[in-house]
């Protein structure tokens, strides 16, 4: 990791904390590292959690803190370490793109979920509008995927064979309401896929995305980018075997926007699941969409370039992107096909 890269990470870190609502401040433009001064703790450090303490009213202890949690475990980083009266200061990774793969590899689909919320129990009260049940089993599956018990008042689990998203429960427990602003889901114009994607891509709060629109296959359509993206990495290891070039990581890759969005996912699912908010699942996955389609052209040999390492790492690392994406979109009930 550069030191570039390391300014965009802190700098996401900082954008979640915002997006958590945990932070009240105006996300600045960039972030400054520099290198740790001798005798001090790790390689480079950053001040920014002391630029940001006044406008957030807070310490700049806490905000240093804060920041830290949303770096723990991030690719690229062997530590965050908060010094004097709140200085940032990282120790990087040699590779972070290996850890990556093997993270996703070892998961496959299942990447990104966890037991944070083992030992929680939700329930929600029963709902009928259209908009409000899709968004409230969207919101199980996330709570499940992170080790929490989840269940939905007189919804019958037999009834949603394979969905994973409700169960019963012995245990008396508040019953919670997400609010939801009504939607119909338009499966006979739309199809599910679309129809889903509309209904879950905005807030709950917010107005749906409707209309024909979510059926244009251009970039401007949020699931069409993610699809494709998806399909691509498909092409891309079919068009690897017919060059020799196996998706093996094997040298470091310089690609840090989307090994940066990779790493991202488990943090973003476990947010999902907390702030009961599947459109943060949605605009993540547009963004390792973007940094994917923004890779795929260096991934396998062009011309008389012959096939190297480097080939074979960086088509690992795009098998590793489609293997998010695809769960990504298993958890919004959403299909990834091969071919669009």
């Amino acid at each position: 990791m550069t030191p570039a890269e390391l300014s965009l990470t802190v700098l996401h870190a900082v954008r979640r904390a915002v997006d958590d609502g945990v932070l009240r401040v105006e996300v600045p433009s960039r972030v400054k590292v520099e290198r740790a001064r001798p005798g001090g703790a790790g390689e480079y450090a950053s001040n920014v959690a002391l630029t940001l303490a006044r406008p957030a009213g807070r310490s700049a202890l806490e905000v240093a803190g804060i920041i830290g949690e949303r770096l723990r475990d991030v690719p690229g980083l062997d530590g965050v370490e908060i010094t004097g009266p709140g200085f940032l200061n990282f120790t990087l990774q040699s590779d972070a793109g290996r850890e990556v793969v093997r993270a996703v590899a070892d998961a496959g689909v299942a990447y990104g979920h966890g037991t944070a919320l083992a030992g929680t129990e939700v329930r929600f009260a029963e709902v009928a509008e259209e908009r409000a049940e899709i968004v409230v089993e969207t919101v199980v599956r996330l709570l499940r995927s992170q080790g929490a018990r989840a269940a939905v008042d007189g919804w019958d689990e037999s009834s949603y064979a394979g969905s994973g998203a409700r169960e019963t429960s012995s245990h008396p427990t508040p019953r919670e309401r997400i609010h939801v602003r009504p939607a119909p889901c338009d499966v006979d114009r739309l199809g599910v896929d679309a129809a889903r994607w509309g209904l879950l891509r905005a807030a709950p709060g917010d107005r749906a995305l409707e209309g024909e629109g979510l059926l244009v296959q251009h970039e401007r359509n949020g699931l069409f980018r993610v699809r494709y993206a998806y399909s691509r990495v498909r092409r891309l290891v079919v068009n690897g075997e017919q060059l020799g070039v196996a998706p093996v990581y094997e040298t470091p890759v310089e690609a840090a926007e989307l090994i940066g969005v990779l790493g991202d996912h488990p943090v973003v699912l476990l947010a999902a699941a907390r702030h009961r908010a599947p459109d943060r699942v949605a605009r993540h996955l547009e963004a390792v969409a973007d940094a994917l389609l923004a890779f795929q052209h260096t991934v396998l040999p062009l011309g008389d370039e012959k096939p190297s390492a480097a080939h074979r790492s960086r088509l690992a690392l795009a098998e590793a992107a489609g293997t998010v994406l695809a769960g990504g979109l298993s958890v919004l009930g959403i299909s990834a096909p091969d071919r669009i």
